[in-house]
């Protein structure tokens, strides 16, 4: 009996170093840290915590996640990351080594998931990083093959703003001086980086190229540099504080350019209802969706009835996509050995919200990346190729007085 005690435990610790259990799980635990303070807080609050809501919602509902031929109840373990790196990294330890997690969900932005990435990976985790925009993302999958980047690379994002910018430079509606601004932070440093290139090779002209920290309030001289440019053209990476207030500079300094480009949070309901109501038509953003595609007319309901708000026009039916693909993979397995889900994300094909997915080296290629407010929602421009792509207008209406 003692030898039989012995075998027995030591196969369930082997089992357990595997990233899996040889024995029946009677619950999951599902754990995560993410921005609930700080200025990545915005971000995470409309597009990384609602779809984490939502999906552990629909998983209460079902009784929980399938396993094999049972249904297993989950339970949840959050922590605050209060926008910071380190503070980030100490909660996933403590979630897999105090709280035992069985499945690691990722945080927002990309800064965020790049400086957690190789904590995920020491433990074998998945990591869906749903809300990491890098051109670094194949490279990443190669050095990290747990982690996946739903929103693939930085010059895909540069490649389509051109492909818009293109069209109307080549309709007469914009002339080809570009003024560019971008956030201090891995975000708005690779996405100027990539679109510098696509821009010249596109016949512009960068005549304003500057960075921002982080922490940015006063948006005022920035736009005044903008205006004084010459150019038609206003581009902003930017994240959700610094696209509402260079918003607002542009609008209490009467900055009209026909173009006028603002990044993370453009594509925010909160954007048009709460901050600059009938002033956001023809301003152009990141990302987008077809908003007549009927997944995500029933995501969007789901997603207001569970949460109370609207989701985002970019992110968050991804962030949603991305825990289906984690969700199936995992039911498609039939237990949590976290290996195998791995390689069957890595290998599989995805009904998501956000369409199908198949992923590309770690990378899904599948994505909007540049988007326009029309008459009240916010429509995917480009790639043009994606279904549902609508075509850019210009010039961009005058703002109308604040107040």
């Amino acid at each position: 009996m003692k030898k039989l005690v012995s075998t027995l435990a030591a196969a369930t610790a082997a089992a357990m170093l595997l990233g899996g259990s040889a024995l029946a799980q009677d619950k999951i635990k599902i754990g995560y840290a993410v921005s609930k303070t700080g200025p990545n807080a915005p971000g995470a609050g409309i597009t990384t915590i609602p779809n984490y809501q939502l999906w552990i919602h629909d998983l209460n509902e079902a009784g929980g996640l399938k396993l094999g031929d049972k249904v297993v109840p989950i339970e949840v373990v959050e922590y605050d990351d209060q926008s910071n790196t380190e503070e980030l990294v100490r909660a996933v330890e403590r979630l897999v080594n105090q709280d035992k997690v069985d499945i690691l969900l990722s945080p927002w932005g990309t800064g965020m998931n790049l400086a957690v990435g190789p904590t995920f990976h020491k433990y074998g985790y998945p990591q869906m990083a749903a809300t990491a925009a890098t051109d670094h993302a194949y490279e990443m999958g190669q050095r990290w093959p747990n982690s996946f980047w739903m929103l693939g690379t930085s010059t895909m994002g540069a490649n389509a703003l051109v492909e818009v910018l293109s069209k109307l430079k080549d309709q007469g509606k914009i002339n080809n001086k570009i003024a560019m601004v971008s956030v201090a932070d891995a975000f708005g440093i690779e996405l100027s980086s990539a679109a510098k290139p696509a821009l010249e090779k596109a016949g512009f002209e960068l005549v304003l190229d500057e960075s921002y920290p982080i922490t940015t309030q006063d948006f005022s001289q920035i736009i005044n540099s903008a205006k004084g440019s010459g150019a038609d053209t206003f581009v902003a990476f930017s994240y959700p504080p610094d696209t509402f207030g260079l918003t607002g500079a542009a609008i209490a300094g009467e900055y009209n350019p026909p173009a006028f480009y603002t990044a993370v949070g453009t594509a925010f309901p909160i954007y048009k209802d709460q901050l600059f109501h009938d002033n956001v038509d023809g301003v152009l953003g990141i990302g987008g969706v077809n908003p007549d595609d009927p997944k995500f007319q029933e995501y969007r309901k789901r997603h207001i009835a569970v949460t109370g708000q609207e989701p985002d026009r970019w992110a968050s039916p991804v962030t949603y996509a991305s825990l289906e693909i984690l969700q199936q993979a995992i039911e498609r397995v039939g237990k949590i050995d976290r290996d195998a889900i791995i390689k069957e994300i890595q290998t599989g094909s995805f009904d998501t919200v956000a369409g199908t997915i198949k992923f590309d080296r770690n990378v899904n290629t599948n994505v909007w990346w540049a988007g326009q407010w029309q008459n009240g929602e916010f429509y995917g421009l480009a790639p043009a190729s994606m279904e549902g792509a609508k075509e850019p207008v210009a010039p961009k209406p005058a703002w109308k007085p604040a107040g």
